[in-house]
Parts: C-alpha cells; sequence; structure tokens
C-alpha cells in the first residue's frame, strides 16, 4: 500500500497532507494490541454461561440452583441472587478502580508495558479462577481479571488512535472492539461444549481463555511524551513506512511540548475540571453510560439465563448465545468497513433507530407470551432470538466499537490519559452496576426491562443528534482547532474573542 494519505476537516477545508504508507507493520502492531479485547471479551461471554452450569450452582449457590430447578419457580426470579451478580459484576468493579492506576502507567510507563501488564493480571485472574476452592477464592480471581480489563481496555485503543494515519484510525481501532467480540463468541462456544463435562466444565471455562501476548512497539506519542524523541522518530518512520515524516512527527513534538508545558503548571486530572476539556470529557463519559444502558452487556453477560427463562433448555441457551455471538463478530466487521467512509454520527442514529424496534418488539412479545409460571412456544422463543440478533447486530457496528473509538480520538494529549480513564471508569462503573442489577431487575420489572432500556435509547438518540460532533478524518492532535471550537455549542467552553461573552454558558 503504497503513497501518500491527506486528512481533512469533514467538508473539505483546512486539507494537510501527511506522507506515508498504510504499513503491514501498522496492522500488525495494531491486531496485537486489540488482543486486549480478546480477555474483555472472553470474561463478559464466560459469567452468564458458567452461572448457568448446574455444577457450578452446586458447588457455589446451591439455593440458585434449588429454585432454578423447582418445578413452579417464578421464570424471571429463578437467577435472583446478590451472590451470584457479584460473581459477575466484581471484575467490573476492580476494573473501576483499576483504570486510574492504568491512566499514569499510561504515561509514565507506556502504552505497551501498560498491556504488558494487563496480560499479567489476565494469567493470574483466570489460575485463581479455575482452581478456586470456594467462592471468596472465586470472587479474588474476578478482581484480579478486573485489574488486568482496567489496564488492558485503558492503554489499548489509545494505542491504537495513536499509531493509525487519521483516514483508516476508526478501523484500525475497531480492532479492539472486533476482539472484543470475538473474546464473547469464545466464550459462548466453551460454555456450549463444557457445560456436558461433568462435573469440571466450569473450570475448563473460567480457565480457558486467551492470553495475549505483547511484541509491538511503543507509540511515536509515548516516546516523545517520555522524552525518547529519536526513538519516537524511528517509530514514527517505521509505522509509517517513509522518512518524509516532518510533518506529522512536529505535530507530535509540538503536541508533547504543550502537553508539558501546561502538566508543569497543573496535574492532568486538575485540567480536566476546566471549562475547555468539559466538551471531550462529557463527551466520554456519556458514550460510556449510553453503551451501557443499551442493554447489552445485560445481555451479554446472562443470554444463557435470558434464553432460559424464554423456556430453552441449557443447551439450547447456550447455543442461542453462540448464535448471537456470532452476529456481533460479523457486524463488527461491517463497523470496520463502514466507520471511516459514513462517519460515526450516522452510524450510532442508524443504530438507535434500529435498537428501539428491537427492544421494543422483544418487550412486547415478553409482556405478552412470557408469564411468571409459562414460557412461550417455541416459534415466539425464535422469533425472541431473530430480534436480538438484530439488536445485537446494530449495536455492534455503532455503540459497541464508537464507544471505545470516539473518547480515544478527542481528548488533547495534556488530557488524553486522564480523560480516557475517565471514559473508562465511567464504562466499569455502570458495567459492575448493570451486572449486578440485571438479575433483581429482571424478577422485578419482568417484560418491562427492554422497555425500560428503550426508553433510554430515545435519549442516546437525542444526544448523538444535538451535542456529538463528527470527527472522521479529523487529526488526533487537531480536534481542539477542527472540531470543539467550530461546534454550535462546545465553542462556547473556550474563550476566543468571538466568543468569550458565552464561555460562562458552557
Amino acid at each position: 500500500m503504497a503513497g501518500g494519505f491527506a486528512v481533512s476537516k469533514p467538508g473539505g477545508a483546512d486539507r494537510r497532507e501527511f506522507k506515508g504508507k498504510i504499513t503491514w507493520y501498522v496492522w500488525i502492531c495494531g491486531i496485537i494490541a486489540a488482543t486486549s479485547g480478546l480477555m474483555f471479551g472472553y470474561d463478559i461471554g464466560i459469567s452468564g454461561g458458567v452461572t448457568a452450569m448446574d455444577d457450578f450452582l452446586v458447588r457455589f449457590f446451591p439455593s440458585v440452583y434449588a429454585r432454578k430447578h423447582r418445578a413452579r419457580e417464578n421464570n424471571y426470579c429463578k437467577f435472583d441472587d446478590q451472590r451470584l451478580q457479584l460473581f459477575t459484576s466484581s471484575l467490573y468493579l476492580a476494573a473501576l478502580a483499576a483504570s486510574f492506576v492504568a491512566s499514569r502507567a499510561c504515561t509514565r510507563l507506556g502504552r505497551k508495558r501498560t498491556m504488558q501488564a494487563a496480560s499479567v493480571f489476565f494469567l493470574g485472574g483466570s489460575a485463581l479462577c479455575a482452581c478456586a476452592a470456594n467462592l471468596a477464592m472465586l470472587i479474588v480471581g474476578r478482581v484480579c481479571l478486573g485489574v488486568g480489563v482496567g489496564f488492558g481496555n485503558q492503554a489499548a485503543p489509545l494505542f491504537l488512535s495513536e499509531i493509525a494515519p487519521a483516514h483508516i484510525r476508526g478501523a484500525l481501532n475497531i480492532l479492539f472492539q472486533l476482539n472484543v467480540t470475538v473474546g464473547i463468541l469464545a466464550a459462548n462456544v466453551v460454555n456450549y461444549f463444557t457445560s456436558n463435562v461433568h462435573p469440571l466444565g466450569w473450570r475448563y471455562a473460567l480457565g480457558g481463555p486467551p492470553r495475549p501476548r505483547r511484541c509491538c512497539s511503543s507509540t511515536p506519542t509515548s516516546l516523545v511524551e517520555r522524552g525518547h524523541p529519536d526513538a519516537g522518530r524511528r517509530t514514527l518512520e517505521k509505522i509509517r513506512g517513509t522518512a518524509d515524516v516532518d510533518a506529522e512527527f512536529d505535530e507530535i513534538r509540538s503536541a508533547c511540548d504543550v502537553a508539558a508545558a501546561l502538566n508543569a503548571e497543573e496535574k492532568p486530572y486538575r485540567r480536566l475540571l476546566r471549562r475547555e476539556s468539559r466538551p471531550p470529557l462529557v463527551i466520554a463519559i456519556a458514550m460510556q453510560v449510553f453503551q451501557q444502558f443499551t442493554g447489552i452487556n445485560a445481555l451479554m453477560f446472562y443470554a444463557p439465563v435470558l434464553f432460559q427463562t424464554m423456556g430453552f433448555a441449557t443447551d439450547g441457551s447456550l447455543l442461542s448465545a453462540v448464535v448471537t455471538g456470532g452476529v456481533n463478530v460479523v457486524a463488527t466487521v461491517v463497523s470496520i468497513v463502514l466507520v471511516d467512509k459514513v462517519g460515526r454520527r450516522k452510524l450510532l442514529l442508524e443504530a438507535c433507530a434500529q435498537m428501539l424496534v428491537a427492544q421494543t418488539a422483544v418487550g412486547g412479545i415478553m409482556l405478552a407470551k412470557v408469564k411468571a409460571d409459562t414460557s412461550p412456544s417455541s416459534g415466539w422463543a425464535v422469533a425472541i432470538v431473530v430480534l436480538i440478533c438484530i439488536y445485537v447486530s446494530s449495536f455492534a457496528w455503532s455503540w459497541g466499537p464508537l464507544g471505545w473509538l470516539i473518547p480515544s480520538e478527542t481528548f488533547p494529549l495534556e488530557t488524553r490519559t486522564a480523560g480516557f480513564s475517565f471514559a473508562v471508569s465511567s464504562n466499569m462503573l455502570f458495567t459492575f452496576l448493570i451486572a449486578q442489577a440485571f438479575l433483581s431487575m429482571m424478577c422485578t420489572m419482568r417484560a418491562y426491562i427492554f422497555f425500560f432500556f428503550a426508553a433510554w435509547i430515545v435519549v442516546m438518540g437525542t444526544f448523538v443528534l444535538v451535542l456529538l460532533p463528527e470527527t472522521e478524518g479529523v487529526p488526533i492532535d487537531e480536534m481542539v482547532e477542527r472540531v470543539w471550537r467550530r461546534h454550535w455549542f462546545w465553542k462556547r467552553c473556550f474563550g476566543d474573542s468571538a466568543n468569550e461573552a458565552r464561555v460562562n454558558n458552557c
């Protein structure tokens, strides 16, 4: 792949040329870095299948096992147990705390070493879970995995955004989300085959996640930021496939110099409190909150449990989870193809409409056909699975990958790692809340829980329509000038002469 590439502001103005090729080395580094997503996805998908396995329930949650097999048990409440939900959610609470430590690690040690640390925690956590003799040991293993998730989710998207040429940044960054979906699918397949391996199937499932290895270089931005400009330039030449990188390297050095000067006066987390930091910070946090309130992780965590609620046997519920996992992977590939062609906003808005229809339809069928003591016919159950696949596909090419892409590309360098840590921690906080509360919410709200998530989708679509700017094709270190200062609302956060009087309204 040869030739220079141009980056430009949407609309064609301010065109600027950066020389270089889209090299194989960029893609190789991107694929390696994105393997953090494999572990994250595996942890999302594995817990729901394991909690549906009788051997696991008998050992750790005997009361849930008894309710599951009680003849007249309420369909919606079979798995309502706070300790069972803690098994899933503890990972994300640990990831929430770890994300702030990971932010400092990214700045001081670099993105590469932070991802290497994540691999160590992944390995230790999976070993503890597989060997767990009691619930406490099981939770400690999940917490260890959570630290790995916090480190990996902080470093990998930043790494991908920083090595990518602007015009393929979306596609390269979405490799992370693609790995998440592959991890979920792998977990669903493992659950399906280990569910009939008695009595140790759950141990094989918890101990068998992919173990990412790290052999890629640091990003040019990270090297320059940590005082290694010569190494940063050599790396930039390597990933661009040319020695003619003066324009891009000057931009990186300039951004690093500005960041160093600003951070010498004021620490990054304090700078996030300034009004000019509000646009990317609000967008980053809102994207994570909305991503979780689509209801996607409630489905991914507890898909086998949800399908059993609809009347599927254990094998059938696990197989249905495999089907939805496969749809998730294929639809994420669609996002890789489209994100740098149609832009971020169009994908998000289209998905809101599609998810709203699917969620409402599922809620209507569940309300009419799934009662406390009766399950729907096989035809209606299959219809629900089809609707869930439609819902999953729209999420997978929009809010799933773009929830990580947009926050990773919109912060200026001086607040990039600190700001993205807020995105990661917000994601983990609301993932924890959904994981801890969903089974209880389903028991209380029953079919209305799907209407609850549908209402949030309306809010999300309105937010995108009004407040989210398009960032497709804009160089990562030019977001302030090209995006935030030109947005009809967010420009009031910047005190230039044209809108000084409106700054306080930001």
